[in-house]
């Protein structure tokens, strides 16, 4: 029995591929799919049998767009739809998510994004501020008790912090020994010592010559708790470091100067160089040439970077001035100055690979005293940035000469400093 329907010719069978022998078998079990324009059934006018009247009446379509030859002769389809290949979907048009060019993906809420990635970003934040503000505090060590200081002047306007740098060896093998010229010296004293006043009223950073003439007041014992009584024994100032360490120091300075000192921080030789090789070697224009075989200082006139063992020569260098120890305050301070304004630049603080063992290296290497807090620290740090850029004062403790080698402070001055910083002025002393 033949399936075609009447009235179609031998033509309309080979539409479903050339040489076919009858229509593919997928044609078959579709014959409902389309109803054909004018003349495709074989004859003018001819149109496609109702099939009973149960399938809906078909679009035509012509010119490539479907069953008026889009396939060519040679390339019918294979999903059984003759033509029928436009992709349509009943009912869509432009513009539904259903038709062509309609778009079945929600558009993306940009808002929503924004809001969720600032959300994200502000939390991995303040975790990491967190997370690195108790890993720095741990790090502190809070060796120095200065309660223990007996008849202390009364504290006055700001913040005044006693810097020391030691010649403490210890950590250090004997090859860093040899390279970083320290020698072997039992025992700690202070390379260096400054005043850093932080105020309202601009920063003073004051040198305190390590041989400065002292008399050494009556003291209580940082570890036996005696009080020892005043003899009136003037030395120098370093050697109250050396006789009962931090608070005996602190004591002679407050006793000679009236000058409350409210937070204590030290740091030795090995810890200096660890911070300047982790910030990368700092920046410095040394003005003269200079030479000196104790604290192997040897260095061109010039622009240069020093690293951590140059650097440490730098500092400790005074036999190669005719000014000595004067102008070794004043090269400290120029250094001190010049890390500070490296450590605070971008390329530092911003590249967390620097930053991290910069600030470990830091502080790991300080000793403060009990109530130094993290904030106080950085305080004291963007003091001394702010100073090294001018927004200060830098100076040494005003002299009036010399006895036994040791300088003298001129006491007009001092006196006249000294209630400048209480009262939170702006100073108006030289130490010319």
């Amino acid at each position: 029995m033949n399936d075609w329907p009447e009235a179609w010719s031998d033509d309309n069978r080979n539409r479903y591929g050339r040489g076919s022998a009858g229509a593919p078998e997928g044609a078959r079990a579709m014959r409902q799919v389309r109803r054909p324009s004018s003349g495709a059934y074989g004859g003018s006018g001819q149109s496609a049998p109702p099939y009973g009247g149960r399938v809906p009446q078909q679009p035509n379509y012509v010119d490539g767009q479907g069953y008026g030859g889009g396939y060519g002769d040679d390339a019918a389809p294979d999903n059984g739809y003759d033509g029928y290949n436009t992709g349509q979907v009943y009912g869509g048009g432009n513009g539904g998510n259903g038709g062509p060019g309609g778009d079945l993906r929600p558009r993306p809420n940009w808002r929503r994004r924004i809001k969720w990635t600032a959300i994200t970003l502000v939390t991995v934040l303040v975790v990491t501020s967190v997370a690195t503000y108790f890993w720095a505090d741990s790090k502190l060590h809070r060796d120095v008790d200065l309660s223990t200081v007996i008849d202390r002047p009364e504290a006055g306007d700001g913040t005044n912090y006693l810097i020391v740098g030691s010649d403490s060896r210890a950590g250090l093998s004997s090859e860093q020994k040899k390279d970083l010229h320290t020698g072997s010296a039992e025992g700690k004293r202070t390379d260096s010592m400054m005043i850093l006043h932080v105020g309202d009223n601009g920063d003073t950073l004051i040198s305190l010559p390590r041989d400065s003439n002292v008399t050494i007041p009556t003291y209580k014992g940082s570890t036996s708790g005696k009080t020892y009584q005043s003899t009136g024994r003037q030395t120098k100032l370093n050697a109250a470091y050396a006789e009962d360490g931090p608070t005996l120091l602190v004591r002679t300075v407050e006793a000679n100067m009236g000058l409350h000192i409210d937070h204590y921080v030290e740091i030795g030789f090995a810890g200096f160089a660890n911070i300047v090789d982790a910030v990368g070697g700092v920046d410095i224009t040394i003005d003269k040439a200079f030479k000196d075989k104790y604290s192997g200082a040897d260095f061109k006139a010039g622009k240069q970077t020093l690293n951590g063992e140059q650097a440490l020569a730098f500092v400790r260098t005074r036999h190669a001035f005719a000014a000595s120890d004067l102008q070794r305050t004043k090269n400290q301070q120029k250094f001190l100055s010049a890390l500070a304004h490296q450590v605070a630049t971008p390329s530092t603080v911003l590249n967390p690979f620097k930053l991290y063992p910069t600030m470990s290296a830091g502080l790991d290497s300080l000793t403060v005293d009990k109530d130094m807090s993290l904030w106080d620290l950085a305080s004291m740090f963007w003091a001394m940035k702010g100073v090294s850029g001018g927004d200060g004062t830098s100076m040494n403790m005003p002299i009036s000469g010399s006895s036994g080698g040791n300088l003298v402070w001129d006491k007009a001055k001092v006196k006249t400093l000294v209630n400048e910083l209480n009262n939170d002025q702006k100073v108006t002393v030289s130490s010319e």
